[in-house]
């Protein structure tokens, strides 16, 4: 009983570790090829981290709507440790690819690199929330 006990109290710590995750909240973006930037929601998704497309901008800063908002952008990401994400995916609107990807955080600034094949792209995202 003690055992079932002492499981039970680690998962449901591992779980509150995860929903406190320094990563989640609100990101912007920087713009993308064509300029149009977003709102990145990230959170726990499990044990693993996602980032949904919240809102979308134009380049001139207004506000956009379409298919893309509520999309998910980042899946399968997972805590390394010390601010350090890897092993996920994320998805680039401004490009439609998908990439291999990595992020650091470092304060309110969120390092996001992704990589198909050979080529490689990179963005720092903002905290808003």
């Amino acid at each position: 009983m003690k055992r079932l006990v002492l499981i039970a109290a680690s998962a449901a710590l591992a779980a509150g570790t995860a929903w406190a995750d320094p990563v989640a909240g609100v990101w912007k973006t920087q713009p993308g090829d064509d300029g149009a930037y977003g709102h990145v929601t990230i959170k726990p998704c499990g044990a693993k981290i996602c980032g949904t497309l919240t809102a979308g901008f134009d380049a001139g800063g207004n506000k956009v709507s379409g298919p893309d908002i509520g999309r998910r952008m980042i899946w399968d990401m997972e805590a390394k440790g010390g601010g350090k994400y890897s092993g996920g995916k994320i998805w680039a609107p401004d490009r439609d690819k998908t990439y291999r990807s990595k992020m650091a955080l470092s304060g309110a600034t969120l390092q996001v690199s992704g990589c198909v094949g050979p080529i490689c792209r990179g963005q720092k995202w903002t905290r808003i929330k």
